[in-house]
């Protein structure tokens, strides 16, 4: 008889401001979720980085599969410039890891307060894709299989920081706006970087007003932030093109 196989999908890095956000999906029979319970599987949120470390090695040994996928910053930054938001990028992501995924039952952690619109944001993408699809809040708390993806997509996001952070020889903290280090750091990216690094999410309110607040303090600002993040040449770009049709 075939075995039931049950998978979980579940992000980290959606509020960051620097870095990919990534989206992770594991697959497992579904008695070996209380294998992961017994491990000590929970939401990685409760965990620290060094116990997420240790768990994801033993998630690897007792899942059938795991996918992750990382979204860049300047891919964020791409898609929201053609009017694509985070919830889209999101249910787009999650439905190609789903077709990655050979399982009966899908949970998916819901992003979206609204989880049963959530849930037909994913279908619309899903194509010919059939399995049973379950998505609900807070889902990373109370089902083992999505807790092992919000582990295994948090360990694979602190690796990428980990990874900027040596090539640009600076300890930014852990990239969200609450970290007063990160800020710091998109301060000296806005002054000193001659082009817009590909790490930093551009669009990301929180860029805009350290560049606002760097300007009104009368600090220099290199030119890309003033087209990248304040869009002030495409707004210009627009009200040039307004007039033109006019004539």
């Amino acid at each position: 008889m075939a075995k039931f196989l049950v998978g979980g999908i579940d992000e980290a890095g959606r509020g960051a401001v620097i870095g990919p956000m990534v989206i992770a999906g594991v697959v497992l029979e579904k008695k070996d979720q209380r294998v992961l319970k017994s491990i000590g599987v929970k939401d990685s949120k409760e965990l620290t980085p060094k116990k997420r470390e240790e768990l994801y090695k033993q998630i690897e040994s007792i899942a059938k599969n795991i996918v992750a996928i990382k979204i860049p910053a300047c891919m964020i930054t791409n898609y929201q410039s053609k009017k694509i938001n985070l919830d889209r990028i999101e249910a787009m992501k999650m439905a190609d890891i789903i077709k990655m995924l050979d399982a009966e039952k899908i949970y998916v952690d819901s992003i979206e307060q609204n989880s049963e619109k959530f849930e037909k944001m994913i279908k619309e993408h899903l194509g010919e894709k059939k399995c049973e699809l379950v998505v609900k809040n807070y889902m990373d708390e109370s089902v083992p299989v999505v807790s092992a993806a919000s582990i295994v997509a948090k360990v694979e996001r602190d690796r990428e920081i980990e990874e900027i952070k040596k090539q640009v020889k600076y300890d930014f903290g852990v990239g969200y706006s609450h970290d007063e280090r990160t800020i710091k750091f998109i301060e000296k990216i806005l002054q000193t970087e001659e082009e817009p690094p590909r790490y930093l999410r551009l669009r990301w309110e929180t860029v805009k007003e350290v560049a606002k607040r760097l300007m009104e303090e009368n600090k220099k600002v290199k030119k890309w932030v003033l087209t990248e993040v304040l869009e002030q040449d495409s707004w210009q770009k627009k009200i040039k093109d307004f007039f033109l049709k006019k004539i």
